[in-house]
């Protein structure tokens, strides 16, 4: 079977006006900031560095169905995520994956690993039970990242 493929005409400004983020990524997760695309969440688990992007076009559950110009942004952008946690926490390994069984709208995590965490060398889902930041970790940690990122809120 040949694919046709077809530019997407949908413009990302009107994609944005439409986005709501998935009730499940509000419940498990800290709004960090916003990147040209994406916003950056953090997942309310201690035991990891566990950071979320999400792209603010409604309606996109895979890469594919972005354009063009934003597949290459989210690439971008995500690169230069990755590269930033993986140099701040020292990472041995960033795991990076878009699976969207339980939440279909399209997100990207982004996990620092290390080879002394409780999971390794494991995928972390599903392994144990999310351990919640404590107040002042949070803070900090959602601070130092808007901060070093540039990230607007």
């Amino acid at each position: 079977m040949r694919f046709k493929l077809t530019p997407i005409s949908r413009t990302l400004s009107s994609l944005k006006m439409n986005f709501e983020l998935h009730p499940q990524l509000n419940r498990d997760c800290f709004f960090i900031g916003r990147l040209d695309l994406c916003q950056l969440l953090l997942m309310n688990d201690c035991q990891y560095p566990w950071f979320i992007l999400v792209p603010e076009s409604a309606g996109i559950r895979e890469i594919y169905q972005l354009d063009p110009a934003q597949r290459a942004l989210l690439q971008d952008e995500s690169c230069r995520v990755a590269e930033y946690l993986a140099d701040l926490f020292k990472a041995d390994k960033m795991n990076i994956a878009a699976i969207g069984n339980v939440v279909p709208q399209l997100h990207i995590h982004h996990i620092v690993r290390f080879r002394t965490d409780k999971a390794w060398p494991s995928p972390v889902w599903g392994k144990y039970e999310a351990v919640p930041y404590s107040l002042e970790r949070k803070v900090e940690l959602i601070t130092l990242v808007r901060q070093e990122l540039g990230l607007s809120v």
